[in-house]
């Protein structure tokens, strides 16, 4: 998507095959699998499928032209040593009040085994926030719980693995995580800060601060410029692998 782009469900360009919309969208979800550098795009146009305009399907056109000129693009997925730990770590960012009709925030996550990116999303927080904290709270909260059933399951399985890292690029909300002290913004958000509490107590995970620039969950949650996407990009590990190199 274009860096300066907001969409909105309000307009008077409506499209008119709707069908044809919700057709191309919802193959788009497929191409998610392997993409998760468009999770983003294709999660906002997602969110028109009830009354597409014109602003939106150009949208579409500009997600199935990138996709067409990297069509041998793909997720890498590299071997991993099984005489060392697994180490385990997750990237999680939110975009506060980024919807321009219901200023809901936006999360994502991008969960790494070893080297392997090996869970993701980008979507929409279910209620509307008051600060950009709670937004990034809610985004490590969500994360913790994936991170909870990774761990569950590496243990049933046996396979030895080190204390899972989230890294956050709000110091406020790292900050509530190791020391929560509730005041009138805090409050309402007391069960999400718990949750994470009592895992990081458990030494169950860690949430440690990360800068912006190396914050890679940063295409999951906002339209961003060309050169900054395909750095973060290549950080989700998507590789470009040639027709005469690639195996059937």
């Amino acid at each position: 998507m274009v860096s300066n782009c907001k969409l909105s469900r309000h307009g008077a360009d409506v499209f008119h095959d709707p069908t044809l919309y919700k057709s191309v969208v919802g193959a788009l979800q497929y191409a998610t699998l392997t993409r998760p550098e468009i999770s983003f795009a294709v999660n906002k146009v997602c969110q028109f499928m009830a009354a597409p305009l014109d602003s939106h399907w150009t949208v579409v056109k500009r997600i199935l032209r990138y996709l067409k000129g990297t069509l041998f693009h793909g997720l890498l997925l590299q071997p991993i040593s099984v005489t060392k730990p697994l180490v385990i770590r997750a990237f999680c960012d939110a975009d506060w009040a980024s919807d321009v009709d219901d200023r809901r925030s936006t999360s994502g996550t991008a969960i790494f085994l070893g080297p392997n990116l090996i869970s993701w999303w980008s979507q929409k927080q279910k209620v509307t926030v008051r600060s950009n904290t709670e937004a990034e709270y809610r985004s490590i909260a969500q994360t913790s719980t994936e991170l909870t059933w990774i761990h569950t399951l590496l243990t049933e399985l046996q396979v030895s693995f080190t204390t899972p890292v989230i890294f956050c690029d709000n110091q406020s909300a790292v900050s509530i995580a190791h020391n929560p002290v509730f005041h009138n913004r805090t409050k309402h958000m007391e069960i999400d800060v718990f949750f994470v509490r009592e895992k990081i107590l458990a030494k169950q995970l860690t949430i440690v601060h990360v800068p912006a620039l190396d914050q890679w969950a940063d295409i999951l949650t906002k339209p961003l410029s060309a050169s900054r996407f395909e750095v973060l990009q290549g950080k989700l590990n998507v590789k470009s692998v040639s027709p005469e190199n690639s195996s059937p």
